[in-house]
Order: C-alpha cells, then sequence, then structure tokens
C-alpha cells in the first residue's frame, strides 16, 4: 500500500481526485454548522489581515467562505503542485479579498521572509509530509510574534465504516490521514513547537443513501485507485453488504477538528 506521505502528479496535479472524495462531504454531512463556515468562524483574523494557505489544493474553503471573513484580507495561496496554485488563484481573484496571490512552495521550506504573515493556514494537509515537525517549524517561522497557525486533520475513528471496506486492498482499515497526523500528533507537535493549543472538533457525521459515491471516493486514491477488476468486484460487493446491512443508508462517523496555537515571541 502506498503511504498516504507519497504523494504524485497524477493524485494532486489538479482537483479532480480530490474532488470524488470530496463529494462524500459536500453531499451527505449532516451537522449544524457545515465545516468550511464552521472552520472560518474559529480563525482568529481581523480586516487587512495577511494570510498564508499552505496546501491551498483548489481553494474551495475560500471560495466557500469569502463573504463570512474580515475585509481586506491579503491572501497568499500555496501549494507544492502548480496546477493547484493556478486553480485556486483563479478561483479566488474575483472573490472580495483585499489581494491574492499565488506561490508554488513545499511546506517544509517555504519561499517567504521571517514574520511576514499573521495567520497560517493549513487544512488537511500535514499528514501529507515526510516530517510534519518540519513543516509547523517553518509555518511558525514565517508568522510574526502574536501570529496564529491554524491546522485541521481527522482523529482515529473517522469514518472507520468507509475505511473498513477497504480492506479489500489490504489496507489497514482506519483513517491513514489519522495514522500519519491525527489528534494526538497534532496537539504534541504544535504544544512543542509554540508551547500552546487549542482544540475543537466539529461536531457532524455522514448519512450516505449512494453506493456508488462511497466506491468513486475509495477509487479515488491508492491503492484504489490502481485496483484490478477482481479487487473492485470484491469492493462493489462490499459497499452494496455495508448498505444492506444498514438498510439503504450508511452511517458514518466524523473525528475531523481544528487546532490553533499562537506565537508568543
Amino acid at each position: 500500500m502506498s503511504s498516504i506521505t507519497e504523494d504524485n502528479a497524477g493524485q494532486y496535479g489538479d482537483s479532480r481526485k480530490l474532488a470524488a472524495r470530496a463529494r462524500l462531504h459536500s453531499q451527505y454531512t449532516i451537522a449544524e454548522t457545515a465545516w468550511f463556515p464552521w472552520v472560518a468562524a474559529q480563525l482568529p483574523v481581523k480586516p487587512g489581515d495577511r494570510i498564508l494557505d499552505i496546501g491551498c489544493g483548489p481553494a474551495w474553503f475560500w471560495a466557500a467562505t469569502a463573504g463570512l471573513l474580515p475585509e481586506n484580507l491579503d491572501l497568499t495561496l500555496a501549494d507544492l503542485s502548480p496546477g493547484m496554485v493556478d486553480e485556486a488563484v483563479a478561483r479566488c481573484s474575483a472573490l472580495p479579498f483585499g489581494s491574492v496571490r499565488g506561490r508554488q512552495a513545499d511546506a517544509a521550506a517555504l519561499p517567504f521572509e521571517d514574520g511576514v504573515f499573521d495567520a497560517v493556514v493549513a487544512m488537511h494537509m500535514l499528514y501529507h509530509l515526510p516530517d510534519p515537525d518540519a513543516g509547523i517549524a517553518d509555518m511558525s517561522r514565517v508568522l510574526r510574534p502574536g501570529g496564529s497557525l491554524a491546522v485541521t486533520t481527522n482523529g482515529a475513528g473517522n469514518m472507520g465504516e468507509i475505511y473498513a471496506l477497504t480492506t479489500i486492498f489490504g489496507s489497514a482499515p482506519s483513517d491513514p490521514a489519522a495514522e500519519a497526523f491525527g489528534y494526538d500528533t497534532a496537539e504534541q507537535s504544535m504544544r512543542s513547537q509554540f508551547g500552546n493549543v487549542s482544540m475543537s472538533q466539529h461536531p457532524a457525521k455522514l448519512r450516505i443513501t449512494e453506493p456508488e459515491d462511497v466506491f468513486l471516493a475509495l477509487t479515488s486514491y491508492p491503492p484504489g485507485d490502481s485496483a484490478g477488476e477482481l479487487e473492485l468486484t470484491k469492493l462493489r460487493q462490499a459497499i452494496a453488504d455495508a448498505f444492506r446491512q444498514s438498510d439503504g443508508v450508511l452511517e458514518v462517523r466524523k473525528e475531523t477538528a481544528l487546532f490553533l496555537s499562537r506565537k508568543t515571541a
């Protein structure tokens, strides 16, 4: 099984495979407040702040929350994938930000001067890094004193009902993101770097009614995206069995949280 840290151009060259996974959340999440607005409400930003989004992906977050955030934010969208940066900048340029710029960047070797950002946002990306601690340290470096780092990641129990189906591929029945950089690791790493951290978990679950959306999500990343016909047939059968056993609606637990640290010096 390929490690989640072994990103490649085929996975993140653009947002198509990411969209197959995001569909589960956008179509089937049950929550009092949707994920993106919930995160936006937690961010300690004020009008005119200089914000770095590292691992910005296609910038769906900023498109969904532009009207909910303070005015005139100076937004820098950075990602290792130039295709993602281009898509993110194109999506955000017409939105009501003070300025929008894009930059291809390695999260552990950021091409920015020390202390130039009021806030750094790293949403569901630190588990992709071979050394998340190095990424957190460099994000701290580019923050001004008093600035904040906001990190999102998943807990060990996240979507266990879905990941149990990936045993067809020989995968562990758990969220690989949480294995690489889950709640405990996020808390320890950020506290070690900053001396402080707070955690808030988004209250939500999934109620999935369409088996095909589960199949598309699980075959959008390794090893499912390169599985043979026999494995894919077994996966479809496992998904069908799961839906049949749950009377046609698959209830799935979500464990997703925001961690915040403040740079004190």
